[in-house]
């Protein structure tokens, strides 16, 4: 189901270290990601640790707060997306599998693989008043202070850090034994399927409550207790991202690209694309060559 979502890719997938540490202050982002703020999944791992401010991590099935001074989990191929509030500073980690696993064939490896491979483990939130959490948080903000140009042995320092984090998982989560069916999550990939597949096209609030067979309010519910959004905000964002590809991959005069997500005015589609990058569609374009 998560081909139905934007696959987020590590930006340091593919090299000898993939490891990747965001740094995102007041909405930005060191290095800066391409994307908006709308669900996604990713092949890796990921730990956030709240610097200052809050953000909010949303599933398909939860919202999680972490405040200052606290962190999350999140694994591997789970839809979300992250929020924050205005003066959120937080670190952003990604790193895949692999760096957990030590080397191909290690029996480690099956204590990565038993949380990796369950998808009831979505997100785990840390809380500094569990001792085994307290550990992680601390662990954590060591890896947030990690500075790469100045660390005598960074990929040691982070393989290290990494290890000793996953060695508190392994050891205090309990692994469920079966599924759990939840109802908004299956209409949610029924709506976000059906956007990803017609964005292009003009999509009423009728023609998305119609792909799951439900009313326009329980559309409007699933999405409200999904993503604290509206469909047509959602709608939106998803368009944006799609232009951000074609500005970045293609050729094509702004004009098309806006008709080619689904927009009718090129000005409508200017305003609200410099509004969520803080850039024109013509600016962007020129600062990603």
């Amino acid at each position: 189901m998560q081909n139905n979502y934007l696959n987020s890719v590590n930006l340091n997938t593919g090299q000898d270290f993939p490891y990747l540490c965001m740094d995102i202050e007041n909405g930005k982002s060191v290095p800066e990601p391409p994307g908006f703020h709308i669900m996604h999944w990713h092949e890796d791992f990921q730990f956030i640790y709240v610097l200052a401010g809050e953000l909010y991590l949303h599933t398909l099935t939860q919202t999680k707060m972490v405040p200052t001074g606290q962190g999350v989990f999140l694994n591997k191929n789970v839809v979300h997306m992250v929020s924050a509030s205005a003066s959120c500073h937080y670190k952003s980690i990604l790193f895949p599998e692999q760096l957990v696993s030590f080397y191909p064939g290690c029996p480690a490896a099956k204590y990565v693989k038993r949380i990796a491979s369950c998808q009831q483990i979505t997100c785990l939130q840390f809380d500094a008043a569990n001792s085994w959490q307290e550990r992680v948080l601390i662990r954590l903000k060591q890896l947030s202070e990690i500075d790469p140009a100045a660390a005598a042995c960074y990929e040691y320092e982070v393989l290290t850090l990494l290890a000793a984090i996953w060695l508190e998982l392994a050891q205090n989560i309990s692994v469920p034994a079966a599924p759990v069916h939840d109802m908004v999550v299956h209409r949610m990939h029924i709506f976000l399927n059906y956007i990803k597949e017609h964005y292009t096209e003009a999509i009423t609030l009728g023609d998305l409550a119609q792909s799951a067979r439900v009313s326009k309010s329980e559309c409007l519910r699933c999405f409200k207790l999904s993503m604290q959004d509206t469909p047509y905000r959602y709608l939106l964002k998803y368009r944006l991202q799609m232009a951000a590809v074609l500005l970045t991959d293609s050729a094509l005069p702004i004009g098309e690209v806006a008709q080619a997500v689904g927009f009718q005015s090129q000005s409508h589609f200017g305003k609200l694309f410099k509004e969520q990058t803080g850039y024109s569609p013509k600016d962007f374009r020129g600062k990603r060559k």
